[in-house]
């Protein structure tokens, strides 16, 4: 809560308590001399204001806190009851009406007290009620705002922990390469080098936004791709197919690299057998299109622990689920030793697409 609305809340409960003692001075100096009637105006606002304050500052947000609203309209009742008799007391004893009088002794005032509290009863309640509806009003908006901060974060988190699930293995291998190239071929390792710097200044300064542009992300999954056909040269027949229509369009960060993974990592490399790639990636009416398709065989799925479909893919289909509920279509397919996924997203120039 921000210190300039605490102050307008502390100004707003001034002004109204303030109001509600001038009305009642305005009423009891009908009847009753004027600095009498400021006195019981000045106590009746006083124990009202402390009534309604304990009510509403203490018992109301302990009981929306530990979900007890029976036991909080037991003391509220308690407290009504309390402060009729408060009232009646100050009508009886303060001399409001001043022609009355009073019966000698305790007893008899008995039935002026009965009267009294009777009589204040719905005053009472009106004050009080009135205050917890409004108080309640606020609580409850204030835990409506603590609610949505609280899944916000937790969303951040679950996102930022399934991003950082990238598969590291890729990095590891991409190095090693690298390292080997160093040795046979100096040029073809520095310009994989570069290739792989891209990559990770990538991942380092703008993945760590909810957006990012859909060609700087392609420009990210070409560069990769390139690095990956580098890497198994003849061993691979890898055709890549990419076409963008709107730049401005924005995109989860990292969501189709595990697609891309996966097609690297279980394509068929059995001896005589030369695997293949394919990648399609088109974007047109800030729809994407996102198709993967690549040979396997079941050998090699065999000697992976995670199987076609592991981690990799249970994460993007969460971040999926997450970030484009309701927009997007995911279809994997296993057939014949060929194993395809498509994707259909409906992305926008938003700046959010999952706080929206």
């Amino acid at each position: 809560m921000t210190k300039p609305f605490v102050v307008r809340e502390y100004i707003f409960t001034f002004i109204f308590w303030l109001v509600f003692a001038i009305v009642l001075w305005c009423n009891f100096q009908i009847n009753t001399e004027k600095y009498l009637a400021m006195f019981q105006s000045l106590i009746i606002t006083i124990s009202s204001f402390t009534f309604t304050h304990f009510l509403t500052t203490k018992l109301l947000p302990k009981a929306l806190r530990l979900k007890k609203m029976k036991r909080f309209l037991i003391q509220a009742t308690l407290l009504i009851l309390l402060l009729s008799l408060v009232y009646s007391v100050i009508f009886t004893y303060l001399e409001v009406a001043p022609k009355t009088t009073l019966p000698s002794n305790i007893s008899g005032h008995l039935p002026i007290l009965w009267q009294g509290f009777y009589m204040a009863l719905p005053a009472s309640f009106l004050i009080n009620g009135s205050a917890c509806g409004i108080k309640f009003y606020k609580e409850h908006g204030r835990i409506e705002r603590d609610h949505i901060l609280l899944q916000q974060a937790h969303l951040e988190n679950q996102l930022k922990l399934l991003q950082d699930q990238i598969n590291p293995h890729l990095v590891f291998n991409i190095l090693n390469h690298i390292h080997i190239l160093m040795k046979t071929d100096t040029p073809l390792a520095g310009f994989l080098l570069m290739k792989f710097s891209d990559i990770l200044r990538y991942q380092l300064y703008h993945c760590n936004q909810p957006l990012v542009p859909l060609d700087k992300e392609i420009e990210y999954l070409q560069n990769l791709v390139d690095v990956e056909k580098l890497r198994w040269g003849n061993e691979l027949d890898v055709k890549a197919f990419w076409k963008i229509d709107n730049k401005k369009t924005n995109i989860a960060p990292l969501l189709l690299v595990p697609f891309i993974e996966n097609a690297f990592k279980y394509v068929c490399r059995l001896p005589g057998h030369k695997g293949y790639i394919i990648i399609s990636c088109k974007e047109k009416n800030e729809t994407l299109s996102f198709y993967v398709e690549n040979s396997y065989s079941d050998i090699t799925v065999y000697k992976k622990k995670d199987g076609i479909g592991g981690i990799g893919l249970q994460n993007v289909k969460k971040r999926l689920k997450l970030q484009y509920p309701g927009s997007h279509e995911l279809k994997i397919e296993s057939d014949n030793l060929v194993y395809k996924v498509s994707l259909t997203l409906h992305l926008s120039e938003q700046n959010d697409p999952y706080y929206s």
